[in-house]
């Protein structure tokens, strides 16, 4: 069948136009522009491109295609071409080396040194030395690459990750990362990446996705699998039944050791982290576990029964993570069993998803005390970052009013004695400080279970005996001070009974904030500090300048 003429100059003249387009743009540096154009193109026609450019071209924009398309890109290609490509980006990096960027040398520096690298490499276009680093690198090292980048440079070197590691670099992001960077992938290497995943990271995945890319994930799983997640995703994400795996080995009681054995030889590799087995019975109840030790040590008549333990509570789907966290770091555990409200084995829990959780918390507690909880992105757009801001800065903004107008009932004590203002600061500090130490006691007793209705009491009683000590000597010494600098032995008695106070103060707020909050369901990490700054200010600025006004006036 003959073809159209016209029909192939359409096809020459529009193949020259995108020749022409890319090649324009390489030679003015305009990198982003020619990632961008080579994206939107079919493998075929890249290696096609690339036969027309010349030399140094080709290789620049070689750079510029991410590391997914790339092995599909060089298929097309002649293999001397495909050979040269080769020799002339080996020979870039040879060249990078004298200008102080080998990627061969960053893979073992400091993580400073190795961004330095990724960032010269950006400005410079080389993209293609990124993925030469990365290829290097642990995938928890790739992932906190990504988060030192801004935005707009991490979807760049995003595509500079192959294929086959890009599921282990996501499983290493922090939530709202792996969110973004999620978002931006086609659906096929979504999909793909998503293969890669163990079940319970593909199940926090999916979570992070909107519901309709989560579902065509779904879909893309064979029925067994999808049954699995389905299975998981029924419990909210921060239970047991949102952290547990389902590549537990189930054995039943009434085998022997030697059948069991052959068993576990048939299947030639164990789940990561098996340090012992699930024994169930038909109904698939559990039963206890057997440790892997105590399986390689037995003989091989002896049956099942005889060797597990049946004293090893196992977790509630519906239980914590926080108390699941809490359990596993006070019992040392490596994994546990999870059961549903019938007793039924569902999956297990391994150390190194709680280790996820515990760094979850250290995060959450570090950065809640600002407001700043879910901020985890470091380089998170302006406008959200704005936002989760603004509340918190209003909120301060209420309680800063609320000190001022304090304040404000004692205007006339401060115009006839002007040393009132001067001093006035300290009470508050002082009182803030020794608050937020005993909130910070009780914030961490009460995420380790470690106090609770029976010995609060006891603390309450040990903390206001601290500060009644501390508010005795620092109220001495600041009153001594303070008559030194004002010659005013009124003044040092006034502000020395007001720092006893406020002291005392802050050590039954610094107890009793966290512990209503807590059952009033506020988290006392989020919002503790600042009721506790809100009370200490009013109390040290009331009791200082009310006993001002009823003694000096």
């Amino acid at each position: 069948m003959k073809r159209d003429p016209h029909h192939q100059r359409d096809h020459h003249e529009s193949a020259a136009t995108e020749i022409d387009q890319l090649s324009e743009m390489l030679s003015q540096d305009q990198s982003k522009h020619a990632r961008r154009l080579l994206k939107s193109m079919h493998p075929a026609k890249i290696a096609s491109l690339l036969e027309r450019l010349p030399r140094e071209q080709r290789v620049a924009a070689l750079h510029q295609i991410d590391a997914r398309t790339e092995p599909k890109v060089l298929a097309q290609l002649s293999p001397a071409l495909r050979t040269q490509l080769t020799w002339d980006l080996d020979a870039d990096s040879d060249s990078s080396r004298d200008t102080g960027s080998d990627p061969d040398a960053g893979s073992g520096e400091e993580p400073e040194t190795q961004l330095n690298l990724v960032l010269d490499a950006l400005d410079q276009g080389k993209l293609k030395r990124i993925a030469k680093l990365f290829r290097k690198l642990h995938p928890a090292r790739i992932a906190g690459l990504l988060e030192s980048l801004p935005a707009t440079e991490r979807a760049r070197v995003w595509d500079m990750v192959e294929s086959e590691r890009s599921a282990k670099v996501l499983r290493h992001l922090h939530e709202e990362v792996r969110r973004r960077l999620a978002a931006e992938m086609d659906l096929e290497h979504l999909v793909e990446a998503a293969r890669g995943l163990e079940p319970d990271d593909l199940v926090d995945l999916i979570q992070d996705l909107p519901t309709a890319t989560g579902r065509q994930i779904l879909d893309a799983m064979d029925q067994r699998e999808r049954e699995r997640l389905q299975s998981m995703l029924s419990y909210p994400e921060d239970t047991a039944g949102g952290l547990m795996n389902m590549d537990q080995v189930a054995v039943r009681g009434n085998i022997g050791v030697g059948t069991l054995l052959r068993y576990l030889r048939l299947r030639e590799e164990l789940p990561p982290n098996t340090d012992k087995l699930f024994v169930i019975d038909r109904r698939h109840q559990y039963q206890g576990i057997l440790r892997t030790e105590r399986l390689l040590t037995a003989r091989p008549e002896q049956s099942i029964a005889e060797l597990m333990e049946t004293d090893f509570e196992p977790v509630p789907a519906d239980q914590s993570s926080d108390a699941v966290a809490q359990r596993f770091e006070e019992e040392d555990l490596s994994s546990a069993p999870v059961i549903d409200a019938d007793g039924r084995l569902l999956g297990r829990i391994t150390i190194d998803d709680v280790v996820d959780v515990i760094r979850e918390q250290g995060a959450r507690a570090l950065t809640g005390m600002t407001g700043l909880d879910e901020e985890t992105d470091m380089f998170a757009p302006v406008l959200a970052s704005s936002r989760r801001r603004a509340v918190w800065l209003g909120i301060n903004l209420i309680t800063a009013f609320l000190a001022a107008w304090v304040i404000g009932l004692f205007e006339g004590t401060l115009e006839q004695v002007v040393a009132l203002a001067v001093l006035m600061p300290i009470v508050a500090s002082m009182g803030g400080i020794a608050g937020s130490q005993t909130l910070t006691l009780v914030i961490r007793g009460l995420a380790t279970g470690q106090l609770g209705r029976s010995n609060t009491r006891i603390l309450l009683l040990k903390e206001m005996g601290i500060g009644l000590l501390n508010g005795l000597l620092w109220a001495l010494v600041v009153a001594a001070l303070a008559i030194l600098w004002f010659g005013n032995w009124t003044i040092g008695a006034i502000i020395a009974v007001a720092i006893l106070l406020n002291l005392l103060c802050a050590a039954l707020s610094g107890v009793a904030i966290p512990l209503l909050m807590s059952r009033l369901g506020i988290d006392p990490a989020l919002a503790g500090s600042v009721v506790l700054t809100t009370v200490t200010d009013i109390v040290g600025f009331f009791a200082f300048l009310g006993l001002a006004t009823l003694i000096l006036l």
